[in-house]
């Protein structure tokens, strides 16, 4: 999980390829990432809700 400063809890394009390489590092690890959540100005982003992950 981190904040967006801006507000805007919108993953950048950085967003999802760190989330990615976090996700693969787990699997090698043998550690399952759930979800990454996105914060900004009361609203929230969830990548599993998206599908993102």
């Amino acid at each position: 999980m981190h904040f967006h400063p801006s507000g805007d809890p919108e993953p950048s394009s950085e967003d999802i390829e760190t989330t990615k390489r976090l996700v693969g590092a787990g699997d090698i690890l043998g550690i399952k990432v759930l979800d990454h959540i996105i914060i900004g100005d009361g609203k929230y982003i969830s990548f599993k809700e998206r599908g993102l992950m």
